[in-house]
């Protein structure tokens, strides 16, 4: 046998090296696929000790708190251990047929059974008590009864279905009566079943969905099991790990979703680039051994680099210095770190455990032609085309990405209140809330004004309060309430508006500077701030859009570093971050155009509220930057194996071009499928904040996947020629030249090379 000169290319941006002198990928995946046993049983270990870990680390998870002043008086009252204000509301109108008589009947019948059980329901403000006029809608059609649900903790379950109980029981009393009730709890109560019941829905669809596409991608049962095998494997392990450092990082059930969504992605992207590469390496007689290796030295070094871009991504959510992103941020670095570390170990040795028993189980019809791994045609048309005129296609493509970015130019940063946030008729509390902001404004979402005392300097200050909102033309809103909360003052106030809208906005900054200021302030030695749902959106949407460019200079800079090392060029690192930008501003402008201006509202089943969530831009931004380099860098490094190994001219390279897209289109169009497909099953939930996040990243991964990928980079590489892999100063094409002959010795010796597959 003739001994090997030089072995295939190592990666992106990496040339040939001696065979005697492996990567680091090649290595580890080499010692794993000799030592399978000891490999797989490392890793299974590694799962079970990360699940049990929390075990070792007794102690409560810590809690985010929000930034801002939101996030002060947040922390005033949780440090105190006196538990908190909670607070619900009634509203009583007259039914169909009723009368003012009958509404005052069954408000007189509410007060007298929650003052019945003054356990469990204290404070009740009505129109029947001192200053009434503030408890009765301005038009004068409908009474409202507040109360809160008392403490302490462990009695709170039974308080609150006491009172609960109370009011049902005058709900059916009173029948001719029109009466509903949202407030504190029971909004967070249909808000936290919705986001529950979103779950178990996404999980339960998601899934079987998964499953459908790997079948239909691999054709046969056992390599359709080895990506989720891995995926589970790395979702559970990081799962164990997070519940051991919530310890000492916030982390959020939001954030739960999320990271199982994308280390399921990963996971399933990170096996599909390997596998289909050692189908490749088999189908053109290598061993599995042989295949193994190859793989490991061209895939698997895209891997590793794409899952280093991923988590380097991931950190620039830190500059933010909100506390809800660290534990996010830290979720997603483990579970992307665990799912490269199991791409490069555990998935070597179980395919060499396997060998040729990988395509067991093959679905009839598809597992013949799926084991090929073979080019595909219609890419290799596309690409073919696009190269011939790539100025032309290039610039069409660009175009219509550029009209779709152009709604993203009116975007406009607003959460969803509770009640905002579910569609009419998923949830009774909301639809109650909905009717109650309209006759009593701000009245379910009130700033909580937090005060370090509750002397009577600070009651006689809150009771100056009702003469502010008389004359701030309609900002601050009645009923204006005041309790103790163990040495402290909560004090609620309604504020104009729906609650997070740009009349809130301006209503809370009114509180804050004027209000506030003249009254609370200005108790001696006392500390206060102003929290509650309308001022934690407005302070988080602050401290995002101050530090977004931060995060944004991050995140490109340090992505350019990535790619210039990885490719050794300049204009390859350059071109890839304005198609991933551009592709991004595609995404925001549809989001804008659906969810902001109200499009497709039947169809996805929401109520548009005129913005778009604060934090959810941003956060897109990161991941699909991120997971974006999954499909780009893999297919690069593609494209890279041929350009080294083609004899020179621009035929060679577009031969080169054409070829790296054909090659990789299979795998990434399988790995798209598979996260759109996921990300869809979002946009059938019922909360505004999933629906924007799964429409937003399946019509940005679609686009990147289809468009960007097969379209504008190629037309980029064909533009570029040469120049696209080398750094100014250095002529990389007579290296290519001298790898030539290493390739003939590689095809004598191996079987057509990796870079003509």
């Amino acid at each position: 046998m003739l001994r090997r000169i030089k072995s295939e290319p190592t990666g992106p941006g990496e040339r040939a090296a001696p065979a005697d002198r492996p990567g680091l990928v090649e290595s580890v995946a080499g010692w794993s696929a000799g030592n399978r046993t000891a490999a797989i049983a490392a890793w299974l270990l590694l799962v079970v000790v990360a699940v049990l870990s929390s075990s070792l680390f007794p102690g409560e998870q810590v809690r985010s708190t929000d930034p801002g002043e939101a996030g002060r008086g947040q922390r005033m009252i949780s440090a105190q251990n006196a538990g908190d204000s909670i607070r619900e509301n009634v509203m009583i109108r007259a039914g169909e047929g009723g009368t003012p008589a009958t509404r005052r009947a069954a408000t007189k019948d509410l007060v007298t059974a929650l003052r019945a059980v003054p356990d469990a329901a204290k404070d009740v403000g009505s129109p029947l008590g001192a200053d009434g006029g503030r408890w009765v809608s301005q038009d004068g059609t409908a009474d409202l009864v507040t109360f809160e649900i008392a403490g302490p903790d462990a009695e709170f379950a039974a308080h609150r279905q006491t009172a609960f109980d109370a009011v049902e029981k005058v709900v059916r009393q009173h029948p001719e009566a029109r009466i509903d009730q949202a407030g504190d709890s029971s909004l967070s109560s249909a808000v936290d079943d919705g986001i529950k019941d979103d779950m178990r829905r996404a999980e339960t669809t998601s899934l079987p969905l998964t499953v459908v596409i790997l079948l239909v991608v691999f054709g046969s049962l056992v390599a359709a099991g080895i990506p989720l095998l891995l995926s589970a494997t790395a979702v559970a392990a990081a799962f164990g790990l997070l519940d051991t450092l919530g310890r000492w990082v916030p982390f959020n059930s939001a954030a739960s979703a999320i990271v199982l969504l994308i280390g399921m992605a990963v996971g399933i992207d990170y096996s599909l680039f390997y596998l289909r590469r050692i189908r490749e390496e088999r189908a053109a007689g290598r061993s599995v051994q042989e295949a193994l290796r190859v793989a490991s030295r061209t895939s698997g070094h895209a891997v590793v680099v794409s899952g280093l871009t991923v988590m380097v991504c991931m950190t620039g959510l830190l500059f933010t210095g909100v506390d809800v992103f660290k534990g996010l941020t830290l979720g997603t670095v483990l579970v992307v770190g665990l799912a490269v570390l199991g791409s490069v170990t555990a998935l070597p040795a179980l395919v060499a455990a396997l060998g040729d028993r990988v395509d067991l189980g093959r679905i009839p019809w598809l597992g013949r032609r799926r084991t090929a791994a073979g080019r595909s045609r219609i890419w290799t048309a596309v690409a073919g085309k696009v190269v011939r005129r790539p100025l032309l296609t290039g610039g069409l493509a660009a175009l219509l990405l550029a009209a779709m970015a152009l709604p993203a130019l009116g975007l406009h940063l607003q959460d969803a209140t509770q009640i905002q946030s579910l569609p009419r008729g998923v949830s009774a509390a909301a639809d109650a809330g909905a009717r109650m902001q309209r006759v009593f404004p701000g009245v379910t979402t009130p700033a909580r004004v937090v005060v370090s005392d509750n002397g009577p300097e600070a009651r006689a200050a809150a009771d100056e309060l009702h003469e502010q909102a008389a004359g701030s033309d309609g900002a601050l809103r009645e009923p204006i309430t005041t309790v103790p909360v163990g040495d402290m003052l909560v004090v609620r106030v309604p504020l104009a508006g729906a609650g997070t809208d740009p009349e809130s906005m301006r209503a809370l900054e009114f509180l804050r500077e004027r209000a506030v200021p003249a009254t609370l302030g200005a108790v001696r030695g006392a500390e206060v701030a102003v929290a509650g749902r309308t001022a934690m959106p407005y302070d988080f949407t602050r401290q995002v859009n101050a530090r977004t460019p931060l995060v944004f200079a991050f995140v490109l800079v340090l992505a350019f570093v990535l790619l210039v090392v990885a490719f050794r060029s300049l204009a390859l690192p350059l071109v890839s971050i304005a198609l991933n930008l551009l592709s991004i501003g595609a995404a925001y402008g549809v989001l804008v155009a659906v969810f902001q201006g109200g499009r497709l509202e039947s169809l996805l089943g929401f109520n548009a509220y005129g913005g778009v969530v604060s934090w959810l831009p941003l956060f897109m931004f990161i991941i699909l930057f991120g997971l974006s380099m999954d499909y780009h860098i893999f297919i690069l490094s593609r494209i890279r194996e041929r350009w080294t190994g083609s004899p020179g001219g621009p035929d060679s390279t577009r031969e080169a071009i054409v070829g790296g897209i054909a090659a990789s289109a299979g795998v990434v169009t399988s790995a798209a499928a598979i996260m759109v497909g996921v990300f869809s099953v979002f946009t059938t939930l019922s909360s505004i904040e999933y629906k924007m996040l799964g429409t937003g990243m399946a019509v940005a991964i679609l686009i990147d996947a289809t468009v960007v990928r097969g379209v504008l980079l190629p037309a980029a590489l064909a533009l570029l020629g040469d120049r696209a892999w080398t750094l100014p100063g250095r002529r990389g094409r007579s290296a290519g030249r001298r790898e030539t002959d290493a390739h003939a010795v590689d095809r004598q010796t191996y079987g057509p090379s990796t870079t003509r597959a």
